[in-house]
């Protein structure tokens, strides 16, 4: 399941540079940077949190390493400046993976660092571990914080509103650098505060760059942590904006640990590829209070096509019933409300919920008849409704419905390949795979590929999904450099490994 990159990768810039992480907390916030420990857009940080609005504020950037032992120091911080990576920590680190977290180590001064970063679900908290695995004596581990304290889409600079107050006590730095922002805590055990209070001008942000964007600006440091380690020893930071008394780093990321473990083991598919896609699962559902969970996406219709794959696929049904609640409550629901709706009601059997909160809103929408610009999805919406009434309703209703249904799929001039992958597909398995004969799984885009395997399978039958699987095992391969973008093209690519390619189209409840 992990991305596992050694000195080779992580020792050249660029190509450590090009892999990205993202650690997220359930409520929209996390932290999240390169393998190369290079921020390399304005949403790279260490801290980002959630704001009530639904909003995200970046508050610390950036915690810079830096190891003091005899006869020398050695940066591990990475940053890009005008012209120049200053100081050029990727120089030390000898590994990279990401697994149920990012982990880095580094070798410097006959010093062998293990760092781990974790944000903790439902809480504007990052934690960051540190290891000592070799050390040939007692040396010194200094941190840098470096502060944006901004909104997560813009970028700082200089400027004399922002507070430079600080406070140290029990190896606890507070922070409140603007009055409209959240405190934020860093919790350092066993740690002293040397104050130096700076702003650090010109951070360039490559990625952004690249995009034609604003890419530069300027963070402020309140000062250097320090805390002596040895061989064997660790320590638990604890960056929060919430205060860290009473608590220990360890402690929480072994909760978090055992969360996520959890979630992957109620997963059907247990492939790499599956594993790593239900972990990007969780940066796409956003928790809105107790009784609402949104999916972090473009549009409404995004959110309802990704709903199969970020939700039933992954057992989160609770999560699924509110966002379809939410989605049939709207003035103008979208058509995908019909596709979501009946894989619901396969993967949960829920049909109280179903009968009473959606199907009316179905039916609704079929008789206003709008909204279907696409023929394809006009005649699944018959069909599921026409199932749906079977099940729920009224079944002469339903016959009706089927009647229309044919209307529409004898209209149809043309079938492209990717309703293929509806749950009704238009074509018989001899047609479909001529049509799909007709597309390489090279020219197919991210957000389309998990439509891809479905109509693979069901085209070809045993055939399809042995090709599909060698598909999966060369996006395996490809895990460090996957760019899959978006909400939608991770949640199909997920479905389609359970649903498909595993052949586990439902789950145990």
């Amino acid at each position: 399941m992990s991305i596992q990159l050694d000195r080779e990768v992580t020792q050249d810039l660029e190509r450590a540079a090009s892999v990205e992480w993202q650690e997220t907390n359930g409520l929209g916030g996390g932290a999240g940077t390169t393998a190369a420990g290079l921020n390399s857009r304005r949403g790279h940080g260490l801290l980002v949190a959630a704001t009530p609005d639904g909003g995200r504020t970046l508050l610390l950037s950036r915690l810079d390493e830096t190891i003091h032992v005899e006869g020398g120091s050695f940066d591990l911080g990475c940053n890009q400046f005008p012209g120049t990576i200053a100081p050029r920590g990727f120089q030390h680190l000898v590994s990279f993976t990401r697994d149920l977290f990012p982990v880095y180590e580094y070798e410097a001064g006959g010093v062998r660092l293990r760092k781990t970063v974790a944000a903790v679900d439902g809480e504007n908290t990052t934690l960051v571990l540190y290891e000592v695995l070799e050390a040939p004596g007692p040396f010194i581990l200094s941190l840098r914080p470096f502060v944006a304290a901004r909104d997560a889409r813009d970028l700082a600079s200089a400027n004399a509103g922002l507070s430079q107050e600080t406070r140290f006590e029990d190896g606890v730095l507070r922070l409140h650098p603007q009055a409209a922002l959240p405190e934020v805590f860093l919790s350092v055990p066993g740690a002293d505060f040397h104050a130096n209070p700076q702003w650090w001008y010109r951070f360039e942000y490559e990625a952004d760059r690249r995009l034609g964007i604003d890419f530069q600006e300027d963070l402020w440091t309140p000062g250097v942590l320090g805390c002596e380690l040895e061989a064997g020893g660790r320590l638990g930071v604890i960056v929060s904006t919430a205060s860290p008394a009473g608590r220990d780093a360890f402690a929480l990321a072994a909760k978090e640990r055992k969360r996520r473990e959890r979630r992957l083991a109620a997963l059907p598919a247990q492939d790499g590829l599956a594993r790593h896609l239900a972990l990007l699962a969780d940066s796409f559902l956003v928790r809105r209070g107790p009784q609402r969970t949104v999916v972090n996406a473009e549009s409404q219709r995004d959110a309802l096509m990704a709903l199969p794959g970020l939700c039933l696929a992954t057992g989160r049904h609770e999560d699924a019933k509110r966002i379809l609640r939410s989605a049939s409550g709207a003035k103008e629901p979208d058509p995908w409300l019909f596709v979501a709706a009946w894989k619901y009601l396969q993967a949960t059997d829920d049909e109280a919920f179903v009968r009473t909160a959606l199907l009316p809103v179905l039916r609704r929408m079929v008789q206003a008849g709008e909204g279907f610009e696409d023929q394809a999805l006009r005649y699944n919406a018959l069909e599921i409704l026409a199932g749906l009434e079977t099940r729920l309703g009224d079944p002469v209703e339903a016959m009706q419905l089927q009647k229309q249904a044919k209307i529409v799929r004898k209209e149809l001039q043309e079938v492209p390949w990717t309703a293929l992958a509806l749950p009704f597909p238009l074509l018989p398995k001899a047609k479909a795979a001529g049509v799909l004969g007709t597309v390489s799984p090279e020219e197919v885009e991210p957000r389309l590929l998990g439509s891809y395997l479905t109509a693979l399978v069901r085209a070809n039958g045993a055939a399809g999904r042995r090709t599909a699987k060698q598909i999966v095992a060369g996006l395996e391969e490809r895990l460090p450099e996957l760019d899959l973008g978006d909400a939608v093209a991770v949640a199909e690519l997920l479905r389609a490994c359970v649903e498909d390619v595993q052949g586990s189209a439902k789950r145990k409840k």
